[in-house]
């Protein structure tokens, strides 16, 4: 939908004197289409117009936007009268102690969130290119690639390139896919999450890796050849964060729910190492993938799960564009190794 301001709102400001400017009319602005145009208005608006509008909407009370802003009340209403005066619209329809969105002001909201997202994407990606060494790649990685393919990876990609700075970076699924959309990191190694996560970037499969049931060496599972997963689903669960690790809560959530919908996380961590020392104190056991033997050796034990499920993905994700030659060859070197691994 398109707001186009009377152009002679531009020209004079609403005074004291001329009631009629009290209140914006609906004959000052016309619309048209599907998109709101906010350049039209932003080279007299100023972002924080804009971030002013969006709390008061969500609020829907001045009051606590005012609040939540760090602004006085009377002056976030003036800011908020004076926006609906140089659009000719009303965006609100006022209450007693709250505030409600008109038709056009939910069409406003919609568009304001779009370019406060594209400007804060705009700032995170020119700093991220400006303090961005010339001979030097960010790496993402999850709890996951650690004990295997991260070391392996680095290994091609440093034959090759000796001379480039690769810097490492501890991060969950969900701060990965954040960085990598704003240009903080360059080339994320992670479990295949959901797909909606993913959606836009360039994923590469690498290998994957069995699922089995973490559990401490005293437990009854540890004398089992493999465990059901409706036993399993019977114990108090040690889990990654679902915060940070979504795709893990909605993995565990698929293989227990079917035998136990009330099952129990006793425990959410942020690493694999809060998991693996969690499940040595007998607090619960946990849903693991079988590399993890690799980083706990025998503090714990994995077992098989019967039924068998779906190997865990390994996955390579990097921007489709502004990818620059460094994370080009750090991409072609991982894709060889894991093609020669295959092989």
């Amino acid at each position: 939908m398109v707001v186009t301001a009377n152009p002679q709102l531009r020209s004079h400001r609403r005074s004291a004197n001329n009631p009629s400017d009290a209140r914006p009319k609906s004959s000052e602005a016309y619309f048209v289409g599907s998109h709101v145009c906010l350049l039209v208005i932003l080279d007299f608006m100023e972002l924080r117009h804009l971030r002013y509008f969006v709390a008061v909407a969500e609020k829907e009370n001045i009051s606590q936007a005012a609040k939540a802003l760090h602004v006085s009340q009377p002056a976030l209403s003036r800011q908020m009268r004076d926006l609906e005066y140089e659009l000719g619209i009303s965006l609100f329809k006022r209450g007693g102690k709250f505030v409600r969105l008109t038709e056009a002001g939910h069409v406003f909201l919609r568009e304001a969130h779009a370019a406060l997202m594209r400007v804060d994407d705009a700032v995170a990606i020119t700093k991220a290119e400006a303090h961005r060494k010339r001979n030097q790649i960010c790496v993402g990685y999850g709890p996951v690639p650690t004990a295997e393919i991260l070391p392996r990876a680095l290994r091609a990609f440093q034959r090759s390139n000796p001379q480039v700075k690769v810097i490492l970076r501890a991060m969950t699924t969900q701060e990965m896919v954040r960085a990598l959309r704003s240009g903080k990191i360059d080339v994320s190694l992670m479990a295949d999450g959901l797909s909606e996560d993913l959606e836009g970037l360039n994923v590469t499969e690498l290998c994957t890796y069995p699922l089995r049931v973490a559990v401490p060496r005293s437990h009854r599972f540890a004398r089992m050849r493999a465990v059901q997963i409706s036993d399993v689903a019977k114990e108090p669960i040690i889990s990654l964060s679902r915060e940070g690790f979504k795709w893990y809560y909605v993995l565990v959530q698929r293989l227990l729910s079917p035998f136990n919908r009330a099952f129990e996380i006793a425990e959410e961590h942020d690493n694999s190492q809060g998991i693996i020392a969690a499940v040595e104190a007998g607090r619960g056991v946990a849903i693991a993938w079988s590399v993890v033997a690799r980083t706990a050796g025998d503090r714990i034990v994995l077992r098989p799960l019967k039924p068998e499920p779906q190997p865990l993905p390994i996955v390579m994700a990097f921007r489709n564009s502004n990818t620059s030659p460094l994370t080009a060859a750090f991409v072609a070197a991982v894709r060889d190794l894991t093609v020669a691994s295959r092989a």
